[in-house]
């Protein structure tokens, strides 16, 4: 093998080159991931919405719809309404 010092000098430089590139691209994805681990985080220590008081209609319409069981379940039980 020769010791040609350019030859050595550019395979020097093209591998320091290289992992410079590896190394961005893993510090990049490193970064991702630690965001995406700040989301999830942030998200969990979110606070849950206050539930709210049903509407009025949609109050109507569960009553209607129990009244509807109520008087199948008596249709079924054979009784006279």
């Amino acid at each position: 093998m020769t010791s040609d010092p350019q030859l050595v000098i550019t395979l020097a430089v093209s591998g320091l080159a290289g992992l410079g590139m590896v190394t961005a691209a893993a510090l990049s994805g490193w970064r991702g991931w630690l965001a995406l681990k700040h989301r999830e985080l942030a998200e969990l220590r979110r606070p849950e919405p206050a539930a709210t008081m049903p509407s009025p209609a949609s109050r109507i319409e569960l009553a209607d719809l129990k009244e509807r069981i109520r008087k199948l379940e008596a249709i079924a039980a054979g009784v006279d309404l």
